[in-house]
C-alpha cells in the first residue's frame, strides 16, 4: 500500500484547520480545469477550421498532379500517360494548359490565369459546393463557357444574370514582334461567362475554360502544363503516387495536395501549434496556484509531519506526500477540464451556439469544432507534466522550509 498516496488523498479531501487552504486548493483545481478546457477547445476549433480550409481547397485541387521537373510544358502524348488515363483506379483525368492572359470585359481589363481543362473531367458534386453563381459547366449547346474566380468577376464587373457580352481573352502570339498592327501580336478569343467560383485566394484570379479554347488562345496545340486526376474511393493516394513516380521517371514530379500547396498546409499547422504553445504558457500561471496550495498545506500539517518524522518517516516520504497532493490536484482539474471542453465541443458542433457574425463569412454559420482523441491525450500529458514539475519543486522547497522552521524551534 502506498503510504504517501494515502496521506495525500486524506489531506486533499479532508477539512483543513485553516479554511483558506480549502479555498486555495479549490482555486488550484479550478485553475487547472480552466486551462485544460481552454486548451482542448482551442485545439478542437483549430481542427475544425483546418478541416474547413483544406476541404474547400481539396474540392477544387486534384488528388494527384503531374508536372515537368524542368520547364513549364511537356508532351502528354506518351504511352505512360495513355496507360494512366485508362487505369481503372483513375477518375476525372484531364490534361491542363495554364498561363497568364489579359481579360477584357466592356472597358475593364484584368490579368488572370487561364486554366484549360477537359470539360468531362468536371465533378458536378464539387461544383455545387464551390460555385456561388451560374452553372458549373464548360460547354453548353456546343458553345464554350468560362468559370471565373471571384476577383475576376469583381474587377471586370461581370453580371451573371442576363449577361450578353463576352469576355475577350488576349495572349501574346509566339514569334510575332513589333508588328505594324498591334492586334496581330495577340491571339484574341471570346468566351461567355458561365459561373463564378466561391472566394478563395488560390483560385480568385482563375478563368477556367475548355482546353481546346486555351490551346487556341495560347497557340500551344501539342504540349500541356500538367495532368490532373482523382482516384477511386479506397485507393491509397500516397502509395499510388509513389508507384506512379517510379513509373514516369525523374523528368516529372507527382504531387499530392500537400505538395501542390505546401504553404497552405504548413501555415494551418504552424498557426495551430503557435497558439497552443502561447496558451500553454498562460496556463502555467494558473498551474502555479498549486505552489500556494502546497505551501499552505505544509504549514497547516507541520505537527503531523513532526509526528511522522518521529515515527521514522524520512524527508523523501514527506516530500512525496505533498508531491502526490499537487499531482492529484492537477489530475482532477485536468480531467474536469477535458470533460467540460468535450461537452462544449459537442454542443457547439451539434447546435452552433457561437455563431459567425452576420456578413463576416458566407461559408459557415457557426465556428466548426472537431474533437480528436490525440488532442485529449496531448492536453492531459501537457497539463499533468507541467503540474508534476511544479508540484515536485514546490514540495521539495516546502519540506526544506519545514525543516528550517523545526531547526529554529
Amino acid at each position: 500500500m502506498n503510504l504517501p498516496f494515502l496521506f495525500a488523498k486524506r489531506y486533499l479531501f479532508s477539512k483543513k484547520s485553516v479554511n483558506a487552504i480549502n479555498i486555495i486548493s479549490s482555486i488550484s483545481v479550478i485553475g487547472v480545469m480552466v486551462s485544460s478546457a481552454a486548451l482542448i477547445i482551442l485545439l478542437s476549433s483549430f481542427n475544425g477550421m483546418e478541416q474547413l480550409i483544406l476541404s474547400m481547397y481539396s474540392k477544387f485541387a486534384p488528388e494527384l498532379k503531374i508536372e515537368p521537373k524542368k520547364g513549364k510544358l511537356f508532351d502528354s502524348k506518351q504511352a505512360v500517360f495513355s496507360e494512366l488515363r485508362k487505369d481503372s483506379n483513375v477518375v476525372h483525368y484531364t490534361e491542363v494548359l495554364q498561363e497568364k492572359v489579359l481579360l477584357q470585359y466592356s472597358n475593364r481589363q484584368f490579368i488572370a490565369n487561364i486554366k484549360g481543362i477537359e470539360p468531362q473531367s468536371l465533378s458536378k458534386k464539387a461544383g455545387d459546393s464551390i460555385l456561388v453563381d451560374g452553372q458549373y459547366e464548360l460547354t453548353h449547346d456546343s458553345s464554350n463557357l468560362a468559370i471565373i474566380g471571384a476577383s475576376v468577376q469583381a474587377n471586370l464587373a461581370i453580371p451573371m444574370q442576363n449577361s450578353v457580352e463576352q469576355i475577350q481573352v488576349y495572349s501574346p502570339r509566339k514569334g510575332v514582334k513589333n508588328s505594324s498592327n498591334p492586334a496581330e501580336e495577340f491571339n484574341i478569343r471570346s468566351i461567355a461567362p458561365g459561373g463564378v467560383l466561391r472566394y478563395q485566394q488560390d483560385f480568385d484570379n482563375l478563368i477556367i475554360t475548355p482546353i481546346s479554347f486555351a490551346k487556341e488562345v495560347l497557340g500551344e496545340y501539342e504540349r500541356v502544363s500538367s495532368i490532373e486526376f482523382y482516384l477511386k474511393d479506397g485507393v491509397d493516394v500516397n502509395s499510388f503516387g509513389q508507384a506512379l513516380q517510379k513509373k514516369i521517371g525523374p523528368d516529372y514530379i507527382v504531387k499530392n495536395r500537400e505538395k501542390q500547396n505546401p504553404s497552405l498546409y504548413k501555415n494551418v499547422r504552424v498557426e495551430r501549434w503557435v497558439v497552443f504553445f502561447i496558451l500553454t504558457l498562460i496556463s502555467v500561471i494558473a498551474i502555479f496556484n498549486i505552489v500556494g496550495s502546497l505551501t499552505m498545506l505544509v504549514l497547516d500539517k507541520q505537527k503531523d509531519m513532526t509526528i511522522l518524522k518521529g515515527l521514522g518517516g524520512s524527508n523523501d516520504l514527506i516530500q512525496r506526500i505533498f508531491f502526490y497532493e499537487g499531482l492529484m490536484i492537477a489530475i482532477i482539474g485536468c480531467v474536469l477540464g477535458l470533460l467540460i471542453g468535450g461537452i462544449f465541443n459537442y454542443i457547439q458542433s451539434a447546435y452552433g451556439i457561437i455563431r459567425v457574425e452576420d456578413g463576416a463569412n458566407t461559408i459557415i454559420d457557426s465556428y466548426p469544432m472537431v474533437s480528436k482523441w490525440s488532442d485529449y491525450i496531448l492536453v492531459f500529458i501537457t497539463v499533468t507534466s507541467i503540474s508534476g514539475l511544479v508540484s515536485y519543486f514546490s514540495a521539495k522547497l516546502s519540506v526544506r522550509e519545514l525543516n528550517k522552521l523545526k531547526a529554529t524551534d
